[in-house]
């Protein structure tokens, strides 16, 4: 292989920065040109046409289209991203009087919708492994009484790039590096840092996706974003903009990284099968739908653009507004004709809600009804059960592939004066846009609203505590260092200098590249007055329960009856879900049939464990490796650690020093079982993190 370095690199083309802070790579030669598939040259690869620099997208952008299509026609039948996918049926019930805000009949008290929810990782094919570090997607079908409605976004709140037209582009960067075909499920490669270190507006997405929240420990555990800003139109016709939020009942809560990637081994579809076992166990996932909202008075307040997918608005600026929840009560009869045949659209909007001009969301607007097309086989793919309407529809549509409504009668058109009682337009009743006001000339340009790509990624790295901070830096320093190109190295690290000098630095110094960060010089400069926002941090905001989580309690021959059983009760009243290990499968001689075996049930799919053996079941544990490691992975995954002190045995061949640490606990002493139940409840024993990780 050669020797990585900028001499690797071609010379590069002639670079500058848009209105919007965008980076635009121009070629004087018609040799480098890019074109359409026509052979047309094309003058703007960053930004679709619009109706004004605030405007909406124009369907009459031939580039945009085309663009789109082919990207959306690249997978049969597979999505092409968003491929692996888990889902579930549920109900959504509206609990407050949003009447003042939206119209929309879903949204009534006490009204009961039906709802169909699949999360997804974005990178990966569909048979890739649950827990990559990876967006999730956050996918909800609300069948209302209206027509159906899909709010369809993410994990995370905002996103890698600011125009649809980046869209292919950011895909083909991340996905398999297509002369090689790997790597599966990851973005630790060049192509991928080599399109985001040339993308400024990528940096808080950046820093998201290198935070703990791309590593969550279940699907029940993550929350949801609706990501653009939209709109509700209450009765009278009036405007407020929104933002959807999905918060989980139980918390958000991720793994740590080298978790994660035993999980990967022991159990590639954890968090699949976890979402599935909740649920048959009645234990059903639930979430509170939030909004926040806000009038133009308040977006033109504000130091950024509303339409800016790549920018949030902080709690601490808006509140959060529950409007009610959702709760996920049943799995699908058939895992291919429901939560692979679903097809969400954003586009899939009832009475009182409307999209805003936001760049990226008018892209969208066109790209999902397009891929539904080539990936389930035409146009019908609304008859499908999961994604027909519970409310009547009727209209006009004839034929296609897989065509199965039968329609009566010789009409297809409107007007018509030879069915008099046939379906026509309701000016009353039906859908009305909101007439956007900043519509304005055609061109191509990014509004300079857009340009601020470093202030909010500054503030959500101020505002994580200081081990979210260090796991930020480690998972950088992994992913900088599978990369090939010593320039995009550079490069990155000057990215990383401009949203933070601690951070750009700890990163070099991790890679051994301190001081050879570019010099990158911001199209705005970012703020340095931005107060941190403690919502942003899972762990500042993580609520202290076991309610949602599951503790491993491993027994042997001789294992007190006693307090095993009293372990278990106390943990079940807590309503964590209980498994007892074994080192075999089989139904033990104390009456114990165990739901996992020590090698079948690594440490690293629980929360916490309980060691429970007797002296004589330790002993035979001690010439266990895999025991031995199951101890030791759940010190090094900074697991709350319940023992009696037969098992004191197992620290001293794992090596672990158990003095100071207040998450292993001896649960056979005077108050033990307590301690370790409040141990428990914050999930990571933080304070151990240094003892297992070198600082970086």
């Amino acid at each position: 292989m050669a020797k990585a370095g900028k001499d690797q690199l071609r010379q590069p083309p002639k670079q500058s920065t848009g209105s919007g802070g965008e980076t635009h790579q121009a070629s004087t030669s018609r040799d480098t040109t890019l074109t359409t598939n026509q052979g047309v040259a094309i003058s703007d690869n960053q930004n679709s046409l619009r109706s004004g620099a605030r405007g909406p997208a124009l369907l009459e952008d031939f580039v945009l289209r085309e663009k789109i299509t082919h990207f959306d026609h690249e997978r049969i039948p597979e999505r092409v991203v968003h491929a692996r996918g888990s889902a579930a049926h549920g109900y959504f019930e509206a609990s407050r009087n949003a009447s003042r805000l939206s119209k929309a009949a879903f949204l009534r008290p006490g009204s009961r919708t039906k709802v169909f929810a699949r999360f997804s990782t974005v990178a990966g094919g569909a048979g890739s492994i649950d827990t990559p570090r990876d967006v999730r997607g956050f996918a909800v079908k609300f069948y209302t009484e209206e027509g159906n409605f899909d709010l369809v976004g993410n994990n995370i709140p905002v996103f890698f790039i600011q125009d649809a037209m980046k869209f292919p582009d950011l895909v083909h960067a991340v996905k398999m590096e297509p002369d090689r075909g790997f790597p599966q499920s990851a973005t630790a490669h060049d192509t991928f840092w080599d399109f985001i270190s040339l993308m400024p507006e990528s940096m808080n997405m950046v820093m998201w996706i290198m935070s703990d929240r791309t590593i969550p420990y279940s699907l029940r555990h993550i929350e949801g974003f609706g990501v653009h800003t939209f709109r509700l139109i209450n009765g009278a016709g009036e405007s407020t903009f929104v933002k959807f939020h999905w918060r989980p009942t139980v918390g958000a809560m991720s793994n740590v990284w080298d978790e994660a990637v035993k999980i990967a081994g022991a159990d590639p579809d954890h968090q699949r099968r976890d979402l599935f076992e909740t649920i048959q166990a009645g234990n059903f996932p639930e979430w509170t739908l939030s909004v926040q909202t806000f009038n133009q008075q308040t977006a033109d307040s504000l130091d950024f653009d509303i339409l800016d997918a790549t920018k949030i608005i902080p709690e601490e600026v808006i509140p959060l507004t529950p409007l009610g929840r959702m709760v996920l009560d049943r799995w699908p009869d058939n895992f291919f004709a429901e939560t692979e045949q679903v097809a969400f659209h954003p586009g899939n909007l009832v009475p009182g809600i409307d999209v805003t001009p936001d760049p990226l969301l008018q892209g969208r607007l066109f790209s999902y009804q397009d891929t539904q097309l080539i990936r389930l086989g035409g146009p019908n793919f609304h008859e499908l059960p999961v994604n027909r309407p519970v409310c009547p529809f009727h209209n006009l549509q004839r034929d296609g592939y897989m065509r199965s409504t039968i329609a009566k009668g010789r009409v297809a058109y409107e007007p018509n004066s030879l069915d008099p009682k046939g379906v026509r337009e309701n000016p009353k009743t039906g859908y009305r846009s909101f007439p956007d006001p900043d519509s304005g000339p055609k061109v191509r340009q990014r509004a300079e609203s857009f340009a601020d790509h470093y202030s909010q990624a500054r503030q959500f790295y101020r505002s994580m505590t200081p081990p979210e901070k260090t796991n930020i830096v480690r998972a950088l320093t992994f992913e900088l260092g599978k990369v090939q190109t010593l320039a995009i190295r550079t490069r990155m690290l000057g990215h990383l200098d401009l949203i933070e000098p601690e951070l750009g630095k700890r990163v070099a110094e991790a890679l051994g590249m301190a001081g050879q960060a570019d010099h990158i010089a911001p199209e705005v400069e970012p703020r340095d007055d931005l107060d941190p926002s403690p919502a942003l941090s899972l762990v500042a905001k993580a609520p202290k329960t076991l309610q949602g989580r599951t503790v491993a309690v491993l027994v042997t021959e001789g294992s007190d009856a006693k307090l095993r059983d009293t372990v278990r009760k106390a943990l079940e009243k807590e309503k964590a879900t209980v498994k007892m290990v074994a080192p075999k499968a089989g139904k033990m001689k104390i009456g114990v049939l165990p739901d996992m075996t020590i090698e079948g049930g690594p440490s690293c799919l629980f929360d916490a464990v309980v060691l429970l053996p007797s002296i004589g079941g330790a002993e035979m544990l001690l010439d266990m490796a895999s025991a031995v490691d199951w101890l030791r992975d759940a010190y090094a995954h900074l697991k709350a650690i319940g023992y009696v002190a037969a098992a004191l045995p197992l620290f001293e061949k794992a090596a672990l020093n158990i003095d100071d640490d207040p998450g292993i606990v001896d649960v056979g002493g005077k108050g033990g079982l307590d301690r370790f139940i409040e141990a428990a409840e914050q999930h990571k024993i933080w304070d151990r993190d240094t003892k297992v990780r070198p600082p970086v």
